[in-house]
């Protein structure tokens, strides 16, 4: 069962060169200019990304694997002939399930010297073989201990030891402007190395369009690309801040990676192979204000009225859920969660992933004009997928 959060992103820049007059270049705004000297480090041997990226390079790995699916035939358009069927039979044309081989590939780094890797879900799902690939060449067959696809996190092991690995950061530190070197194997090109700038912190998952997961990505200018996921983003000074996850073809530019805070909170039970429980209510829902409601209710055509409050406005309950059984209805409008106010889908979605599996949540909803208050109990997300 998913729970799915409402929510769109859109990206549009518009460069317009238009003349200035003196009277006017006082009231723009300020564009810095990069110095190359100013990436040199203190003792001007090399720039602060060559020396972030000597520190956690020998530790990215490139990820790659192999999985066998079985496909039917396409049917034979002869066989869909009623003529040949009557005179054949039905099993005059059997069509036989055919086997592919699928690859892909992606990054991870190392964490633990005896041969952890940090990687993504989405890189290592349902993979039948793993093969890792350090930076000095040495490969190794991996294997998947735990893999979450909520958090799109997943947990590789390989035979190794005294391994290099990576200093990891504190992403509750970054701050907007910050730089941001994402390092990788995009595009099948090993060690590439690519920097910019962290560009917004705490950018839903439902914002970027990915609304099956449950995460604040970091959004980062520092190109992405199909390879990328699953290596690290570094700081200045050679620290992971994040983990590369996300790109849209649409944002010109724009990446996204995994806190690693997050990760540091769910790496070790992977690694263990334990399964990752995340609580849920089974509602898909949408912010409101009184401004969206007094349009919705303007409209002739509005599916239903809706009360002019700010909260979140349940767009569907999910059958067999903790919010079905509860007895919440299209159309209320969430409110307030255990006296808390909850004015963005977001926030909501976090106080139920911080709660506890089986805790009664005291849900304060507006329906229509009547105020109920209704006590939900958390159930276990089984699958995102």
């Amino acid at each position: 069962m998913k729970t799915v959060l409402m929510g769109v992103l859109a990206v549009t820049f518009i460069f317009t060169a238009l003349p200035v007059t003196p009277a006017q270049a006082d009231d723009l705004p300020l564009v810095a200019a990069v110095n190359p000297a100013q990436l040199k480090d203190d003792a001007g041997k090399g720039s602060f990304v060559a020396k972030a990226v000597n520190q956690v390079g020998p530790a990215v790995v490139r990820i790659d694997t192999e999985r066998t699916v079985t496909r039917r035939a396409a049917p034979d358009p002869m066989l869909e002939d009623p003529f040949f069927r009557r005179f054949f039979g039905e099993e005059g044309f059997p069509q036989s399930p055919r086997e592919e081989h699928l690859r892909g590939q992606g990054s991870g780094f190392i964490v633990d010297r005896s041969g952890v890797i940090l990687t993504n879900s989405h890189v290592v799902n349902g993979a039948d073989k793993v093969t890792v690939t350090l930076k000095d060449g040495r490969t190794f067959e991996g294997k998947v201990r735990g893999a979450d696809e909520v958090t799109d996190l997943a947990v590789v092991k390989i035979d190794g030891s005294n391994l290099p690995v990576v200093s990891l950061g504190n992403s509750d530190q970054i701050q907007v402007g910050d730089w941001a070197i994402a390092v990788g194997n995009p595009l099948g090109l090993d060690n590439t190395v690519t920097l910019g700038i962290i560009s917004t912190l705490k950018r839903s998952s439902a914002q970027v369009g990915i609304p099956d997961k449950r995460l604040d990505f970091i959004q980062t200018d520092a190109a992405i690309n199909p390879g990328n996921s699953g290596g690290p983003l570094v700081n200045d000074q050679g620290e992971v801040i994040g983990i590369n996850t996300a790109i849209r073809a649409d944002a010109m530019g724009i990446g996204f990676a995994i806190p690693i805070n997050k990760a540091k909170t769910i790496k070790d039970q992977l690694a263990k192979g334990e399964r990752i429980v995340h609580p849920y209510l089974g509602v898909q829902m949408t912010m409101l204000t009184p401004e969206l409601a007094r349009q919705n209710n303007s409209d002739p055509n509005s599916a239903f009225m809706v009360p002019e409050v700010t909260g979140v406005i349940v767009v569907r309950v999910l059958p067999n859920t903790p919010a079905a059984k509860a007895g919440l209805r299209r159309g209320d409008v969430i409110t307030q969660i255990d006296e808390q106010t909850i004015t963005t889908a977001e926030q909501l979605q976090t106080i139920v992933e911080n709660s506890r599996l089986g805790q009664t949540l005291k849900v304060k909803v507006q329906r229509g004009d009547v105020t109920k208050q209704l006590p939900v109990q958390t159930a276990e997300l089984q699958n995102a997928a």
